[in-house]
């Protein structure tokens, strides 16, 4: 099979939409032999920090010498991008081979897999076949009925956060989104939490008590003199000084989880020295969180894209860049996008709105009304290439710097759009 072929099966499997429930995948699971039973598994739910929190704790496994699998959803830059062993993104000729082994098998089910649950079945797969030590493994949404939820008992099942996210799929409370985060909660085994709503952790903590599960909670009383910079942050833990180049305020919660996660860990057997720790963490690559892609002007995307996302995104704002910035942004029509105007108005000199290549994104035109009716200068495009050298050209004329939010499914053709425009 050529990775067209797969990506085209992809296709077919897309058109099934998305279908509630785990038997198809974990039919297809079984008919592949269970090769998330035969894994040790760090499975990450939460409303934003999964993929940050991801990255640097799979950079720190690797650093110990452990082969590491990691998946992430959504790719930012291509299907392959959402597998990695060993930091590496899996090659389009690896993809197509797992596709192939698992289209027939999934085309002989009587009810056949969605799409999802094609790529969550192809990562357990990938990381079985590939010898890894550890998996790393973030949820697509939610955590219950989530396609990566298959595992009987994880090394460590993480709920990074809750807040108000895909309320229409997983409830309009904080309950009731926690209910499904903890539905990753398995018997017997270990829980991190490193939220700090009550409601939330209300509920997560009545499931571990049902599920006999030890629970841990955030904790950053180690964490003192944290520095940030454009290039990344710094901090001492219980004394010891580290380093990782990710950018943004909210990052500070993610380093938190980070190190109490490891310390969990280590008492299950894992082997991370102090210096393994440290170089992980500076060796960590994550993109679209607060990246800075460029700096004469300064050009940072941000992938935050639920109302959590933009306050946090508004905080690094305003302290990376106290003057006024230049904003690019583009959602999707089921976010509560009218609170954006309240939490970024003040930043903005202007506001350039586009139109993400998403069935679910809000069209430009209505997202530039949203700003204007606060009074915030916007202009709308259609083509997304066209609202990036617009926004560009009028951050260089101002000597502002420019800032891309919004949704992941962006970012790819952003980032093309700015080396189009600017020769690199």
């Amino acid at each position: 099979m050529m990775y067209e072929e797969a990506l085209n099966y992809l296709k077919t499997a897309a058109g099934r939409g998305s279908v509630l429930g785990l038997d198809r995948v974990r039919e297809l699971l079984h008919l592949l032999g269970d090769p998330q039973e035969k894994l040790k598994i760090v499975h990450i739910s939460g409303t934003n920090g999964k993929g940050s929190f991801a990255a640097m704790l799979s950079s720190v496994l690797r650093s110990s010498g452990y082969r590491t699998g990691s998946f992430c959803s959504p790719a930012m830059t291509g299907v392959t991008d959402s597998y990695r062993i060993n930091g590496a993104e899996i090659s389009k000729k690896r993809f197509a081979e797992l596709i192939a082994t698992i289209q027939p098998i999934a085309e002989s089910m009587a009810e056949k897999p969605t799409e999802f649950e094609v790529i969550a079945a192809a990562a357990y797969l990938l990381f079985v076949e590939e010898g890894c030590d550890i998996a790393v493994v973030e949820c697509g949404m939610g955590g219950d009925g989530d396609a990566t939820n298959l595992m009987s008992a994880p090394l460590l099942s993480v709920i990074t956060n809750v807040a108000l996210d895909h309320c229409g799929f997983l409830g309009n409370t904080i309950a009731e989104i926690a209910g499904h985060k903890a539905g990753i909660i398995k018997r017997g085994c270990p829980v991190y939490f490193g939220g700090k709503d009550s409601d939330a952790l209300t509920v997560i903590s009545e499931h571990t008590k049902q599920l006999d599960a030890p629970l841990a909670l955030y904790d950053d009383s180690p964490l003192s003199d944290i520095k940030y910079s454009l290039d990344g942050i710094s901090f001492n833990w219980n004394g010891e000084r580290f380093s990782v180049p990710l950018c943004g305020t909210y990052q500070r919660d993610n380093i938190v989880n980070l190190m109490c996660c490891v310390d969990i860990l280590r008492k299950t057997g894992l082997t991370i020295s102090t210096d393994s720790l440290r170089r992980g963490l500076a060796e960590t690559v994550w993109q679209g969180r607060f990246e800075v892609l460029r700096r004469d002007p300064y050009v940072v995307f941000d992938g935050a894209h639920n109302p959590d996302g933009i306050a946090r995104a508004a905080e690094s704002i305003e302290m990376y860049f106290p003057d006024k910035v230049v904003l690019l942004i583009g959602v999707m029509a089921d976010k509560d996008y009218k609170l954006y105007t309240d939490m970024l108005g003040r930043f903005i000199e202007k506001v350039y709105t586009v139109t993400p290549d998403n069935p679910r994104a809000l069209d430009s035109a209505a997202l530039a009304e949203v700003f204007a009716e606060k009074g915030i200068p916007a202009e709308s495009f259609e083509k997304l290439p066209d609202g990036v050298s617009a926004a560009y050209s009028h951050a260089k004329e101002k000597g502002l710097p420019m800032m891309a939010l919004g949704s992941l499914y962006m970012y790819r053709e952003f980032k093309e759009a700015m080396i189009l425009i600017t020769g690199k």
